[in-house]
């Protein structure tokens, strides 16, 4: 590659230089980009501090929601967990089991001692014991209106009015009229102008509507945020963190998978996540947005992360007037909510000889890939943070620490070629690492391809597309080492290609 091809990028003002070593040794330094008043290193998305979270659980009336439960535990070194609610669903219609979140909360603190060798952040049982509630032993709607308070109502309230500017997201794992309860209380209790202030400040990702409650919110409370694929099961989004894939490895899924990595030999609460019975995790994806792995970005549910990807929209009611929902009604939706988007995605698998990575011959497009695509990236963190429960820090692995050389948020010409960069990564362990660059087309308005030097190398000389318009696109560097199991974590370039 001739130096000639950069140097009329070299002179250009305010722009960042970058270093980028090709494989044949050749060094150029060239201006890569303008920065959009973008501090170089973390996404301004990224919130510095644990997002708040408060779940609803139908536990017991199936194994999934304390699967979910002891993954969930294991993040709460980086989620600032707020309340665990045991609620009612259309599967468990008359009674509650907070005694269930409690159990697995006690095999957590056995293990507790051992995780605070990893982070010193991990809360302990007892404070995460006085945050579990219960809803009314009720079904739906019939457990919402005057006289309908519970304890897992009156607590949502409590969190909600805290002086903290943090949103509070909501987690409801099957039926949702606990929360529905806490807005009808604030709604007929204060001023206009305090219960809209306490509204805005909640986000609420559901996993279906498990209830007659969920529609009710929706149409009643037209600005509240709220994340779901309603109508029949197996259109939803969450669905795919189960999904057996044709044409993909699903090996993380697996139930032998699950007995080595999480179930024996991890300690109690390894012990008790239980074997699988309808579907492995359904109700994780509503958390898994919020682990701050440099990719998600909850407050932008159309970007994509672990949780999967929505857009806000009315869906059609035809296109989800069908399959499986335990009897909950399907009603039209009365207003744009954050559901199913498509990603079309070709994934790059190891290759035995020359540049380690090839495009698959597989392409694949639906709203589940936009969650399993990370798949293998999650469960791995999983099984990584499982070995915490029982190994020493030198032992365990931990996840790397991608940094860019340049702003995360970038304009450059049409047609111009530029560089990226992420020499300054590190791992905690000195792990040999991976790097791969990719087109994030879907989160951004381009859907003309870049072209990458070479995808998965430490810097990247990368060409914009030809645009008649300003555009934007995603470009996303995942980071992976290559200790055991193996773990990611992402940057995200927001790429303005301006005409």
């Amino acid at each position: 590659m001739s130096l000639s091809r950069f140097n009329k990028y070299r002179n250009s003002k305010n722009a960042v230089r970058l270093t980028v070593i090709f494989a044949f040794g050749l060094t150029l330094q060239f201006p890569s980009v303008r920065a959009a008043g973008i501090t170089p290193g973390a996404n301004p998305e990224q919130s510095s501090k644990p997002h708040r979270l408060v779940v609803l659980t139908d536990i017991e009336a199936d194994p999934d929601d304390t699967q979910s439960l002891v993954r969930l535990l294991l993040y709460s070194n980086e989620i600032d967990i707020r309340g665990l609610i045991a609620t009612t669903s259309i599967h468990k219609r008359s009674s509650v089991h907070p005694d269930s979140i409690r159990n697995v909360i006690h095999a957590y603190d056995a293990v507790h001692e051992n995780l605070l060798k990893h982070d010193a952040s991990y809360p302990t049982a007892e404070s995460l014991l006085a945050k579990v509630k219960q809803g009314l032993p009720e079904y739906g709607m019939k457990g919402v209106g005057d006289g309908k308070d519970s304890q897992g109502s009156d607590w949502i309230i409590q969190v909600l009015e805290e002086e903290d500017q943090r949103p509070l997201w909501v987690s409801v794992w099957g039926g949702a009229n606990t929360l529905a309860q806490a807005l009808h209380k604030i709604r007929n209790t204060k001023t206009e102008s305090e219960a809209q202030r306490l509204i805005t400040r909640l986000r609420v990702y559901t996993i279906s509507d498990q209830d007659d409650s969920g529609i009710w919110m929706r149409r009643n409370f037209p600005d509240l945020f709220y994340i779901v694929s309603p109508g029949g099961y197996e259109n939803s989004t969450w669905s795919a963190i189960n999904q057996h894939v044709e044409g993909i490895n699903n090996e993380t899924i697996s139930n032998r998978w699950l007995a080595q990595n999480i179930q024996q030999d991890h300690g109690p609460l390894g012990a008790v996540y239980p074997d699988v019975a309808w579907g492995m995790e359904g109700d994780t994806p509503s958390f898994l947005l919020l682990i701050p792995n440099g990719l998600n970005v909850p407050e932008r549910p159309d970007w994509g992360g672990w949780g999967g990807r929505h857009e806000k929209t009315i869906p059609e009611h035809a296109s989800f007037n069908s399959g499986f929902t335990g009897g909950v009604p399907i009603e039209p939706e009365p207003r744009a909510i954050w559901t199913n988007a498509n990603d079309t995605y070709v994934p790059y698998v190891f290759n035995e000889y020359g540049r380690a990575v090839r495009r698959d011959d597989n392409s694949f497009t639906n709203n589940k890939v936009t969650l399993w695509r990370w798949r293998d990236d999650f469960q791995n963190d999983f099984a990584a943070r499982m070995d915490w429960c029982t190994q020493s820090y030198k032992q365990a692995n931990h996840p790397p620490h991608p940094c860019l050389e340049h702003p995360d948020n970038i304009a450059v010409k049409s047609g111009e070629t530029f560089g990226l960069g992420a020499r300054c990564t590190t791992d905690p362990d000195g792990d040999s690492m991976s790097f791969f660059w990719f087109q994030y087309s879907e989160a951004g308005t381009c859907k003309v391809p870049f072209r990458f030097s070479a995808e998965n190398t430490i810097g990247v000389a990368v060409t914009a597309p030809k645009v008649e318009q300003t555009e934007t696109t995603h470009i996303i560097l995942r980071v992976t080492d290559k200790g055991s199991p193996a773990l990611s974590r992402y940057k995200r370039v927001i790429v303005t290609i301006n005409p």
